[in-house]
């Protein structure tokens, strides 16, 4: 290397990328060195949500016209009900995870930011950390490396409480998207979310409680989804990944910082893994120039606060089957309500709104 970084942050992917472009965008000189070499992919619903865009823009980072498929909205289905709701403002966009990846790389090599793949991080030295057998000196140190953070455990900065884990499986399918919305099914063991990534390729995530199950057994237990399937050509290979929710009380410590699933996750339910980490890179190279990292801390606490409480609403409705069944019920009634609290979702809706919306709602739950 020709000089020590500012900055160097513990993993290559989304979260990591974020970081690296938002640090060097605030003048720092970054390396990024992971384990592994691009594409790093993940099985993940491949929704990007307005906020979530807004943040890339913010980062600088393009995505081409022909990179994936715009949505407008979510619609919810279960076997007696279906609604849905547009976003307020924007659309969102589906776009595989290796693309996405992609196009963070060169925005990131655009920056000037030095890229060490194949280069694990095995442990921490005097000023720095030990990568590929080498010493590299760095007055700040970014875990990026997941939600198993060795970067965190190295730290000493834990979990407030047991992860609360689930199972996600990914299928792509050739196949013309029959929706211009991220449709979610609901059923009683899992859930089934559908993205158009292309304008001939859906990505088809299942999530569930039980580990060994698997994709298509998974599957034939939404028989609306599996007839839209039909006769479609499988696009990928089957992945799969543990998705939850912790939280940390401390998201630093000395010149120590995390950021993405090693700075705590929501379930995938939410749809906001990404939203959050792009979130966190813009508040954490702020808190870096300003050479505080209490800042960082703060802005991640408020930032952690909403999808905490929707992932929480969503995976209720889960466990809850009668509940769920009256609450899509209530709002197939009244899907301006829904159309509320999609808003609240991705950000454009204060808590007062909310609460009033939620009044709205409850009346309409025991009239319905």
């Amino acid at each position: 290397m020709g000089h020590e970084p500012d900055v160097l942050v513990v993993g290559g992917g989304p979260a990591g990328l974020a970081a690296a472009i938002a640090a060097s965008q605030r003048g720092f000189r970054v390396t990024v060195a992971d384990g592994g070499k691009p594409p790093v992919t993940k099985a993940c619903g491949e929704g990007l949500l307005p906020d979530a865009l807004k943040a890339l823009s913010d980062l600088g980072v393009e995505l081409r016209t022909n990179d994936g498929c715009a949505f407008r909205g979510i619609r919810f289905e279960d076997d007696r009900a279906s609604v849905s709701a547009s976003f307020p403002d924007g659309h969102g966009v589906g776009v595989r995870r290796e693309i996405l990846h992609q196009r963070m790389i060169e925005r990131a090599v655009d920056c000037g930011v030095c890229l060490l793949w194949n280069t694990p991080v095995t442990g921490f030295c005097e000023d720095g950390v030990v990568a590929g057998g080498n010493k590299i000196r760095s007055q700040w140190v970014i875990g990026a490396d997941g939600s198993r953070s060795r970067v965190r455990r190295w730290s000493g900065l834990e979990a407030l409480g047991p992860s609360r884990n689930r199972f996600a499986f990914r299928v792509h399918y050739r196949v013309n998207p029959w929706s211009d919305f991220t449709e979610i099914y609901w059923g009683e063991e899992a859930q089934a979310y559908v993205t158009a990534v292309a304008a001939q390729e859906v990505c088809v995530v299942l999530i569930s409680n039980t580990p060994h199950v698997r994709f298509h057994e998974t599957l034939a237990k939404f028989p609306k989804l599996a007839s839209q399937l039909k006769g479609a050509v499988q696009a990928s290979a089957e992945r799969g990944a543990v998705t939850g929710m912790f939280e940390l009380k401390r998201v630093h410590r000395g010149n120590v910082a995390l950021i993405g699933d090693a700075s705590g996750s929501v379930d995938a339910i939410t749809g906001e893994g990404l939203s959050l980490s792009f979130r966190q890179s813009m508040a954490l190279g702020n808190s870096l120039a300003a050479g505080n990292l209490e800042r960082y801390q703060k802005a991640h606490r408020h930032f952690f606060r909403r999808p905490r409480l929707v992932g929480n609403l969503l995976l209720l409705l889960h466990r809850q089957t009668g509940l769920r069944e009256r609450t899509m019920r209530a709002l197939e009634a009244a899907p301006q309500l829904f159309e509320r609290v999609l808003a609240y979702h991705v950000g454009e809706t204060r808590p007062l709104q909310l609460t009033a919306a939620s009044a709205a709602f409850g009346w309409r739950f025991l009239t319905v």
